[in-house]
């Protein structure tokens, strides 16, 4: 299943943010794509605090894995630094049925991603719109985006 959403701001890529929250589970994984300054990391705080994060989360660009205590635990990767490598940092322990991951540039550990996960692109239409799109790869995905398109419907 997918489902695209343009939104105009912070404000309403907060509220977008809040929605997801609100049928999401432990265990979940989501992709995040999109160019350098798309707003990846941005998104990613907003969830971040609708899950209850009360540290700002960060990019743990130099760091690859940051986790965070709010209402489950949450790992936040950005693999950017991780292009040119094979290098399997222990994944398969961040991806597992008790905790949230939310993966920013998931192209360069493809091989370490579950089979079933949120994808979502995001794009830069101008200054202050995005265009969101998200892919889901299993049944309890399909389940999400179903449950975003009636709290969040595009117009």
């Amino acid at each position: 299943m997918e489902y695209s959403i343009e939104v105009t701001g912070l404000s309403e890529t907060e509220r977008l943010a809040n929605a997801l929250e609100k049928n999401i589970e432990p265990g979940t994984v989501i992709l995040l794509s999109g160019d350098l300054g798309a707003g990846k990391t941005t998104f990613t705080q907003f969830l971040g605090r609708a899950l209850g994060v009360k540290r700002r989360m960060s990019s743990p660009t130099f760091n690859i894995i940051k986790s965070y205590s709010g209402k489950y635990t949450i790992h936040h990767m950005d693999c950017y630094r991780l292009e040119e490598s094979d290098e399997d940092l222990g994944f398969d322990e961040y991806f597992n049925e008790d905790d949230i991951s939310i993966v920013e540039w998931p192209i360069y550990i493809e091989e370490f991603l579950p089979n079933e996960h949120l994808s979502i692109r995001i794009e830069t239409l101008g200054d202050e719109k995005r265009r969101f799109s998200f892919a889901a790869k299993g049944t309890t995905y399909t389940r999400i985006l179903e449950a975003l398109e009636n709290d969040f419907p595009s117009d």
